[in-house]
C-alpha cells in the first residue's frame, strides 16, 4: 500500500505512528513515575529495548550486529537522544502532558530553520507563513508572561533542543545507515549512559522539598511490582518501535516537509490528559491546537499539489 505514495507522504505517515507510539510512552511514565526515580525506569526500558532493535535489524534483511563507518555521529546522536529523553520524563512530573506537548511543538520550527541553515533545504514563502501561523498556535497555549514558568518549562526545552540536534544527526546518518542501526545504537547509548549515571542518584538520595523533576531524578530506588516492572518492560517495546519509525520518518522525508506533523502531538496529549487525569485545557489551548494541526493540514495540501503538479508536467 505505502509503495504508491511519495517519500514525504511515507515519511509524514511514519512520523505520525511514531508521536502516537511516544504518546503511550508519556502515559505510562505518568501512571507509575510516582514510584521510581527517572534513571530506573529508562535502565529497564533501555534494557528491552536494545534486544527489539536487533529484531527490526534482522526484519530489514540483515544478520549480524549493526555496523556503521560513522560511530561518532552514531554515539553522539545517542547522547542527544538521552539527555533529550532524561529531560523530557523530568518534565513529565511537573507538568500537564498538554502543556509539555505545547512547548515541545517549538521543535519543527526549529528543524526547519536548521534544516535550511545546515541541510541546504529550500523552503516556499507559503511553507514558511503555515509554520509561523503553527508558532502563534502554541504562543496561544503556553501564553508567555500570564503563566507561572517553572522548572519543568525548562527541562522541556532542554528536551526539545536536544532533540533538534537528534533530527539534524539523522539527516546525516541516512545516507549510510538503516533506521535499524540507528536505532541499535542509540539503545546502546541509552544503557550505557543509565548505567553510568545511576550512582550519582544513588549518591546523592532523595532532596526534601525538591522542585517535582529534581524529585523524579533523585527518588530513591526501590524494587518494582510485578506489574510495574512489566510497564518498563512494555516502555522499551514502545521506545524501539516509536525512535525506529521516527528514524524512517527523518531518512526518508524532508524535515522541512514533515516536521510540522509533530505538532499533532498536542491534541493526541490533550486527549490523554483529559480522559486519564482529567485536565480540562483552556479556550486557549484548542484554538492553539487548531491552529498548530491547521498548519501541518496545509503542508500536507500543498506537498500534495505539488506532487501533482509535478507528474501533470512529465
Amino acid at each position: 500500500m505505502l509503495n504508491h505514495l511519495t517519500n514525504n507522504l511515507k515519511g509524514i505517515i511514519f512520523l505520525v505512528v511514531a508521536v502516537f507510539t511516544f504518546s503511550l510512552q508519556d502515559v505510562a511514565v505518568r501512571l507509575i513515575g510516582g514510584n521510581y526515580p527517572v534513571l530506573e525506569i529508562v535502565i529497564f526500558r533501555s534494557i528491552v529495548a536494545l534486544p527489539c532493535t536487533l529484531l527490526f535489524f534482522y526484519y530489514e534483511g540483515k544478520g549480524g550486529l549493526p555496523k556503521t563507518t560513522r560511530y561518532g555521529l552514531e554515539y553522539l546522536r545517542g547522547v542527544f537522544l538521552f539527555l533529550s529523553f532524561a529531560a523530557y520524563m523530568m518534565s513529565l512530573a511537573a507538568l500537564t502532558l498538554a502543556d509539555i506537548a505545547a512547548i515541545r511543538n517549538s521543535a519543527p520550527l526549529m528543524i526547519t530553520l536548521l534544516s535550511v541553515v545546515l541541510l541546504g533545504e529550500r523552503v516556499g514563502p507559503r511553507h514558511w507563513l503555515a509554520l509561523l501561523v503553527g508558532f502563534m498556535g502554541v504562543i496561544l497555549i503556553v501564553k508567555p508572561g500570564s503563566a507561572n514558568f517553572n522548572l519543568g518549562s525548562i527541562f522541556i526545552l532542554l528536551s526539545t533542543l536536544f532533540y533538534v540536534f537528534t533530527v539534524m544527526l539523522t539527516r546525516q546518518l541516512r545516507t549510510t545507515d538503516s533506521s535499524a542501526t540507528m536505532a541499535y545504537f542509540s539503545s546502546l547509548v541509552y544503557v550505557a549512559a543509565s548505567f553510568i549515571l545511576a550512582p550519582l542518584s544513588l549518591l546523592v538520595g532523595e532532596i526534601p522539598n525538591a522542585h517535582p523533576s529534581i524529585a523524579f531524578l533523585f527518588r530513591a530506588w526501590t524494587m518494582p511490582s510485578i506489574l510495574d516492572f512489566t510497564v518498563m518492560s512494555g516502555l522499551g517495546l514502545l521506545w524501539a518501535v516509536g525512535m525506529y519509525f521516527m528514524a524512517r520518518a527523518y531518512s526518508m522525508a524532508l524535515a522541512s516537509v514533515i516536521a510540522p506533523f509533530e505538532y499533532i502531538a498536542l491534541p493526541i496529549s490533550v486527549m490523554w490528559g483529559l480522559v486519564l487525569w482529567r485536565e480540562v485545557p483552556s479556550l486557549m489551548t484548542w484554538v492553539g491546537a487548531f491552529l498548530t494541526v491547521g498548519s501541518g493540514l496545509y503542508i500536507l495540501f500543498r506537498e500534495q499539489k505539488g506532487n501533482i503538479n509535478h507528474d501533470n508536467k512529465k
